[in-house]
């Protein structure tokens, strides 16, 4: 059955991939993206030739833009049945070596959007007791490494969110659903898009050689690995296509999608899973 589904993010990456392969499976795209009358002119002009694709102006860390796209979207559509919160800005560097506004940007676009946009869809989600969130996090959103401390944490709130709303939701027929993705050559890892980076040059500078030579072994090792198990941007749109098309009810809470981690990660989800069951139970006695 075709869905009308909102993405945010859909100028590059994995946000345009979900909305192409998405829109060719028979669902309604309503494709997020900002500045489309500016630098994302041509991004907009792609994915809108595409059937089934309406691209939609929306700066995410804005609480007016979002209110008014969905409010459109709203009164064109008449419902939203999937959101998936996509958007997200990478970042590395020294904790140390970020200022507050620095981490407050990263906040911004990672963590407040993403609340920004529940609130918007919800009230029409709880209104049609039916709804299908999906929320990009990340494949070390089970721990976190050095030199991505503000990224991650960003990534674990997600988590947070969608753990938490899994279970305030229910009554309202709302499913909530993390994927977790590794290493991809997106542009978020290539360069081509900018990311929010520790800002405070005489703090890093202090930290020396040192520091810098453990950042470089880590970006390394995980590009390395992105290339030993040619990671393909395509497993994430087809896993969220995998996601939607599921029935309601047979929809995990975690969707690990890192090839990379070679099983660790599923075995990570379970074993947390177990963990809070016990919690759950000794709490209730």
């Amino acid at each position: 059955m075709s869905k009308t589904i909102f993405i945010t993010g859909t100028s590059s990456g994995f946000g345009k991939l979900t909305a192409v392969t998405l829109a060719n499976a028979g669902h309604s795209v309503i494709a997020g993206m900002r500045n489309t009358k500016d630098k994302n002119t041509a991004a907009a002009k792609e994915l809108t030739a595409i059937d089934n694709i309406e691209v939609v102006d929306i700066d995410i860390t804005d609480d007016q833009s979002v209110s008014n796209a969905v409010e459109k979207m709203l009164n064109k559509y008449a419902k939203i049945d999937v959101l998936i919160n996509n958007v997200a800005v990478s970042g590395f560097g020294l904790l140390e070596g970020y200022s507050i506004d620095q981490v407050r940007r990263m906040f911004d676009v990672n963590v407040y959007s993403v609340l920004r946009m529940y609130q918007a869809v919800l009230p029409s989600m709880r209104k049609e007791k039916n709804g299908l969130i999906i929320n990009i996090t990340t494949g070390a959103s089970a721990h976190t490494l050095p030199f991505m401390i503000p990224y991650i944490a960003s990534k674990l709130v997600v988590e947070s969110f969608t753990e938490g709303l899994q279970d305030e939701l229910k009554d309202y027929g709302i499913e909530n659903v993390s994927i977790q993705p590794g290493v991809y050559p997106t542009e978020m890892n290539n360069g081509s898009k900018a990311g929010i980076h520790a800002d405070k040059t005489k703090i890093i500078e202090e930290y020396g050689e040192a520091a810098s030579e453990k950042f470089n072994a880590l970006g390394t090792a995980l590009f390395g690995k992105m290339a030993e198990f040619e990671m393909n941007p395509q497993t994430i749109a087809d896993g969220i296509l995998e996601l939607v098309s599921m029935k309601k009810g047979d929809r995990p809470l975690r969707f690990p999608l890192d090839a990379i981690a070679q099983g660790t990660d599923k075995e990570f989800i379970e074993a947390r899973a177990a963990i809070k069951a016990k919690w759950l139970a000794a709490y209730s006695n």
